[in-house]
């Protein structure tokens, strides 16, 4: 991935295909309005199964590449106390 280009809104306004072009080949635009950042253009993150198609490419991971099965809880709290507070008292 590339740098992060700065432009302005008036020249993200005249050039919005040449900027879109940049982000389209992984570079960010930052934009600005009287010199001030107030957003940014990223490109699209790859997807999950992208991602992982690259591990295992490189030899970092197997998968067969079947969807994953959900899951059933392990535990269920059947109390009224938070998950949260059950975990923070046990550490206690």
């Amino acid at each position: 991935m590339r740098g992060t280009a700065v432009v302005g809104v008036r020249g993200l306004k005249a050039s919005f295909s040449k900027h879109m072009g940049k982000v389209n080949t992984g570079q960010s635009v930052a934009v600005t309005e009287s010199g001030k950042p107030i957003g940014k253009i990223v490109p699209e993150a790859p997807s999950a199964q992208a991602r992982l198609q690259v591990l295992v490419e490189a030899g970092l991971a197997e998968w067969s590449g079947e969807c994953l099965g959900t899951r059933c809880p392990v535990v269920v709290n059947r109390s009224e106390a938070l998950v949260s507070d059950i975990v923070v008292e046990m550490r206690e």
